[in-house]
């Protein structure tokens, strides 16, 4: 009874053989195979894992038919995934480095819902988190150092966290995290202090916050494995421009992981990861040694960096409120 309850469900009711051994009378065509693999799907009791799968499946079988993938072909997509997961570990997601470099994180975040703009305008974009991301850095104090050992030019960043209305908001965490001028974030690299350019840090109840970190410099994103195979092959570079990374949050406000950039940077019109949005984008002002008040950590002697910027978070969302 399975047997025959499946040979239906393939080749349609219309196309029951009368005879085992009987020849079907037209060959099963690419529609009806796609629509019994998507009615093995009506017992789903998730609706939204239903409407997920369902479509998954007709988009996926829909490019398989578009580009009449061949069994070469798909084979090596087989050996290119499992590829993929046998070089990711817990410092590196090749994973998440190819959703980025396809564009798929970027578009998550942005068909994301845009919160409704405040008094001093919208909250600060979000974009990509990245591949190197790692929780539990150090709570630093205010205007603290993140620099653990020379790692390029130094730069003081200060500013604000507010609301949409320009209200400061008081005792907001920044998880901070930058790469090194050696191109590589200390989850790449065992010769650096492992929270090297890591920090978390608190504002206060103006809403202020500082800390003493490097000028972003441009590196690639790590092209030694499949991904990166796959941007050689398809003649695109690895590089991201200049950026550092900060996730802000405060108890009753949505948080957001986002980016500041290095208006001088290169790559900023063809970051191998799509993530670049022009509100994001800011210039670092260079001082001369001995010209201004120097911030703590930096030498006598040195020039250093400065930045200011201001983050604005919208109000969380309450969950089952009409929209």
């Amino acid at each position: 009874m399975g047997r025959e309850s499946d040979t239906q469900d393939v080749l349609g009711a219309s196309m029951t053989p009368s005879h085992p051994m009987e020849p079907a009378a037209e060959p099963m065509s690419a529609a009806q195979l796609t629509a019994a693999v998507i009615r093995r799907l009506d017992a789903t009791p998730d609706p939204r894992l239903r409407e997920v799968m369902t479509s998954l499946i007709r988009h996926l079988h829909g490019f398989v038919t578009d580009v009449h993938l061949n069994g070469d072909e798909w084979l090596a997509a087989i050996r290119f995934l499992t590829a993929t997961g046998q070089i990711s570990d817990d410092r590196r997601q090749e994973f998440i480095l190819l959703s980025d470099t396809l564009g798929v994180s970027m578009l998550v975040d942005v068909l994301a819902e845009p919160s409704s703009p405040g008094a001093a305008g919208f909250a600060t974009e979000s974009t990509v988190l990245g591949p190197f991301y790692a929780a539990g850095s150090p709570e630093r104090e205010y205007g603290a150092s993140i620099v653990e050992r020379p790692s390029g030019e130094l730069a003081a960043y200060t500013g604000r966290v507010t609301d949409t209305d320009g209200n400061p908001i008081a005792d907001a965490t920044l998880d901070v995290w930058q790469n090194a001028d050696d191109m590589l974030y200390a989850v790449q690299n065992p010769d650096a202090p492992p929270d090297n350019l890591r920090g978390v840090f608190r504002t206060r109840p103006d809403g202020s916050f500082a800390f003493l970190g490097v000028r972003p410099t441009e590196y690639p994103i790590p092209d030694d494995g499949p991904v990166g195979g796959l941007l050689a092959r398809t003649g695109r570079h690895p590089w991201r421009p200049a950026h550092i990374h900060v996730i802000v949050s405060a108890p009753g406000y949505q948080s957001v992981a986002t980016h500041i950039f290095d208006a001088g940077s290169k790559y900023l019109t063809s970051d191998a990861v799509f993530a670049v949005k022009a509100s994001l984008v800011r210039t670092f002002e260079r001082h001369e040694p001995g010209t201004e008040p120097v911030p703590d950590g930096v030498p006598p002697g040195e020039a250093w960096y400065s930045l200011t910027h201001e983050f604005r978070l919208s109000p969380a969302r309450v969950h089952g409120a009409s929209q």
